[in-house]
């Protein structure tokens, strides 16, 4: 991989391990907590928010190096997810199947928080995605080293 992409990708996942970083007090108190007021859900919402745009970033990133054709339609979010775990042109895949549900979910929770207000959020939906987006990012930036060492 060239070294221009190298260091956008790079950015991107110094971006990603920045935030739960600063973050980490955040994501801490959301782990011992049984129920976060609005404020604390808001705040993780846009933590949840902030991570998977991150994601797919490095992704169109990697899909563009590799002169892959990236999706342009209302479902492009999903597509272009597909395309990470092998339906691709090139069958070429970026993330291992084994987080394929966790990271829908979190694209789910990506969709919904652009089209809902703070008050409308769900603890039980977020707390989860929450409490798991530490271990999730270290398998997904584990993929995205081994797919940039490979290419």
């Amino acid at each position: 991989m060239d070294d221009a992409i190298n260091r956008k990708i790079e950015h991107e996942i110094f971006r990603i391990d920045k935030l739960l970083n600063d973050v980490s007090p955040l994501l801490d108190l959301l782990k011992i907590i049984e129920q976060p007021d609005i404020i604390e859900i808001t705040a993780a919402a846009q933590v949840l928010h902030s991570f998977y745009n991150g994601i797919e970033s490095i992704i169109v990133l990697l899909f563009k190096y590799l002169n892959e054709k990236i999706p342009n339609d209302p479902r492009w979010h999903k597509a272009l997810l597909e395309m990470a775990f092998g339906m691709n042109s090139k069958k070429l895949k970026i993330l291992n199947e084994n987080i394929k549900d966790k990271l829908d979910n979190y694209l789910s929770f990506r969709h919904f928080i652009r089209h809902s207000y703070s008050s409308e959020l769900d603890w039980k939906i977020m707390g989860p995605l929450v409490k798991d987006i530490e271990s999730i990012w270290q398998i997904i930036k584990m993929d995205f080293i081994k797919f940039i060492s490979y290419y």
